[in-house]
């Protein structure tokens, strides 16, 4: 291939071309930097310096200035709702709403900062009606999931289902899990209705969505035993060990129950023990320590004790060592083994607790959902001294 020598005639034509749409490029930024008031400048900056006060009102004297700046407005309705002041959001993002001069675009885009506006107000029912009417928009995604927020919120469970199903299959993330929990909250309705039936087809239906829902088959250990089944209800209790052993300890008693209903309460305290050693855990030693107390008496549940926290030194386990020891005490020594288990008793209370992997929030007693984040499961069934190492 021949070199063609008007190539090289063309190049300063097109570096020439070049410069002047760059010049024309930067004399229309120029004019329109000079034609935003100075306002619009010092709320970005204050929005820089993290001062959301400042920026809110320097860009209210931009709109006053020019009314126009959509931009802006939703700005200052964002702004609102950060700060807190959820009845200028709602005014502002309304009367973006219904301006004639907003393309379609932008009247979706309003509409979606006017449902969060009421679901941060807590006004449910209009953020639903607001977010049902983008369910066809492309914002579809986001309106999904702040539909399934509304739906848990107003424990509205039928709904979360077919919410969380219509947003599985548009992002292709799994939520069965979650799903599953639904299913479960409808069988504890159905439980409260004294529909043990209805409980029991919600509760397969939530082991179809999630084969590893504990909660399930909790529960249908739960049916078996509100109806006097009690082999039954010991045989979907035992079947949480298969999936998660962790969660034995919140069957634990319920299982001694079961046990002590069909007059075998030597084989339930056997099992639960057995359980013991192989999945360490201070909810399943407080259960067969209280246990062996109620059947033996003080000095026999003083030397199991003895023996596990040998085993498995914990805080707690020496706090019921302790007890244990009280109970059998001549007068002289209790004030000195109640001092003792005082002082332990202080520093097992902050241990002693189940703590969410999310948030971190803790508590005394044990959450399928969070109450703090609102997270399904995000609460191990273990509490902190375990988790954390402290009984070492």
């Amino acid at each position: 291939m021949e070199f063609e020598w008007w190539w090289l005639l063309s190049l300063p034509l097109f570096f020439g071309l070049g410069w002047v749409a760059a010049r024309i490029d930067l004399r229309q930024l120029l004019s329109e930097s000079r034609a935003l008031p100075r306002s619009y400048f010092k709320g970005l900056d204050f929005l820089l310096k993290e001062q959301p006060d400042k920026a809110i009102e320097a860009f209210i004297e931009v709109v006053k200035v020019d009314p126009q700046t959509v931009e802006l407005h939703f700005a200052l309705g964002n702004l609102f709702r950060r700060r807190g002041e959820l009845d200028r959001a709602i005014r502002m993002h309304q009367n973006l709403a219904q301006r004639e001069d907003l393309g379609d675009e932008q009247k979706l885009q309003a509409l979606l900062e006017l449902g969060q506006d009421y679901l941060k107000a807590g006004l449910l029912d209009r953020a639903e009606e607001v977010f049902g009417k983008l369910s066809d928009s492309p914002h579809r995604e986001t309106v999904l999931r702040h539909l399934l927020d509304i739906y848990q919120q107003e424990k509205d469970w039928s709904k979360a289902i077919a919410a969380a199903r219509n947003l599985a299959e548009r992002t292709g993330h799994s939520l069965q899990k979650e799903i599953a929990q639904f299913y479960c909250e409808l069988a504890e309705g159905c439980l409260l209705d004294t529909d043990p039936d209805g409980a029991k087809r919600y509760l397969q239906e939530a082991l179809q969505s999630h084969r590893q829902c504990m909660r399930a088959t909790i529960l249908l250990g739960d049916v078996a035993a509100s109806a006097g089944q009690w082999a039954e209800a010991i045989n979907a209790w035992k079947r949480i060990e298969s999936q998660d052993p962790a969660y034995l300890a919140l069957v634990a008693e319920k299982l001694l129950d079961a046990h002590r209903a069909l007059g075998k309460e030597e084989d339930g305290l056997r099992l639960v023990r057995g359980y013991l050693e192989r999945y360490p855990s201070l909810d399943l030693m407080d259960v067969v320590f209280q246990t062996t107390l109620a059947r033996e008496g003080a000095a026999a549940a003083y030397r199991w004790m003895r023996d596990e926290l040998r085993r498995t030194p914990t805080l707690l386990g020496l706090d019921r060592l302790l007890e244990a020891q009280l109970l059998e005490a001549p007068l002289d020594r209790r004030r000195d083994l109640e001092l003792i288990r005082n002082l332990v008793r202080h520093h097992t209370r902050n241990l002693a607790l189940y703590c969410c992997d999310h948030c971190g929030f803790k508590a005394r007693q044990f959450y399928w959902r969070c109450p703090a984040c609102g997270g399904w499961e995000t609460c191990p069934p273990r509490r902190i001294e375990e988790r954390e190492g402290v009984a070492a």
